[in-house]
């Protein structure tokens, strides 16, 4: 009898295919662990409360970044995987919450989503004004009159932040952003002077004779702060902002800053226009405004204290959030064109 003996030839394609089945298996079961273990609390023994503020108009991948560098999440990627996988990134709502390393990704999504932020907190966000940081006071149980008190530059006679406040300022743009502890019998008070405290420590040496060295007092310099993250909360954009106008003031330009002329409306309930006569409003008139138009972030201080070392006389912000520099008139009229269709109309 002769013996059948199956060509080696036919049996390569099966052993191919079967090769690639499991490349791909193993590939997916590597990504599936890699997921898998980057949802997972960064350390389930430890139970310490830390605060996180989630601030209105922030994407989900600058929350997850900002996750990941509060040391609350091990991954931003899989975080933001997580989220879009289950659509959860518009209904993730503002405010400020109590998290743990020791809580997994979707336990943490799931309490933005919820929005269970902090009872016990009372948080003061960037970029706001005094008119516009009362109503946090007001939610949290606090009486016109308490507020009235609290926002009183004159109760805080003697402390060193307002060293520099001219004679009849106010508070405006001195209020650092942050959380700050409120039990039931917190006076409004005591918030608005841990607000001023933080201010007064961030204002450190180097960023005081950063103002100086542009030819700021410390007041000036904070004013231009407030100008800079209006303009851009973008820590990348700022000392390129603060370049423009700085180089702008030493060449006896006006600022031309339409968020100065934002609030020299909003000041009177003008609604959002350029055309308000204020002294705040840089388009209609040189130099700095009295005083800030907003608090502001530590970024903004530095970035005026240290701006970029190059030349721009302009700056548009495009439809995209883009910001594009400009040496010259017809530079900046051209991106204007280019790049702010829907936001400059």
């Amino acid at each position: 009898m002769i013996g059948f003996r199956r060509n080696s030839r036919s049996r390569r394609p099966w052993i191919v295919i079967l090769a690639i089945i499991l490349l791909i298996g193993g590939g997916y079961w590597t990504a599936h662990s890699w997921y898998e273990n980057n949802l997972a609390a960064v350390n389930s023994s430890v139970s310490q409360t830390v605060y996180f503020s989630v601030d209105s108009g922030s994407s989900l991948q600058q929350i997850g970044l900002k996750l990941k560098q509060a040391g609350l999440i091990k991954s931003a990627h899989a975080f933001e995987i997580y989220a879009r996988g289950r659509r959860l990134a518009a209904k993730i709502q503002t405010g400020t919450y109590s998290l743990s390393p020791s809580m997994s990704t979707p336990q943490i999504l799931d309490k933005m989503v919820r929005g269970d932020v902090s009872k016990d907190l009372l948080t003061i966000l960037p970029g706001k004004t005094l008119k516009q940081i009362k109503p946090a006071f007001k939610k949290a149980g606090y009486s016109d009159a308490d507020i009235n008190a609290a926002f009183d530059p004159a109760t805080y006679a003697g402390h060193p932040l307002l060293a520099n406040l001219p004679a009849g300022g106010s508070l405006e743009g001195l209020l650092y952003p942050d959380s700050f502890q409120k039990q039931l019998n917190t006076p409004a008070s005591t918030i608005v002077r841990e607000s001023l405290d933080e201010m007064q420590n961030l204002l450190t040496p180097d960023i005081v004779n950063g103002f100086s060295a542009q030819g700021l007092s410390v007041y000036q310099g904070l004013t231009l702060s407030s100008i800079v993250y209006q303009e851009s909360g973008d820590s990348d954009y700022q000392p390129t902002v603060a370049q423009v106008f700085l180089l702008r003031l030493k060449q006896g330009m006006s600022l031309g800053s339409d968020v100065t002329a934002f609030y020299a409306a909003n000041q009177i309930g003008a609604g959002k226009t350029l055309g308000v006569d204020s002294p705040y409003n840089t388009r209609l008139h040189s130099g700095l405004p009295p005083g800030p138009i907003g608090n502001f972030s530590v970024s903004a201080m530095n970035a005026v204290a240290h701006p970029s070392s190059t030349d721009y006389l302009f700056f548009v912000a495009g439809d995209d959030g883009v910001i594009h520099f400009s040496h010259t008139g017809a530079e900046h009229e051209q991106a204007t064109k280019q790049y702010c269709t829907k936001e400059c109309s």
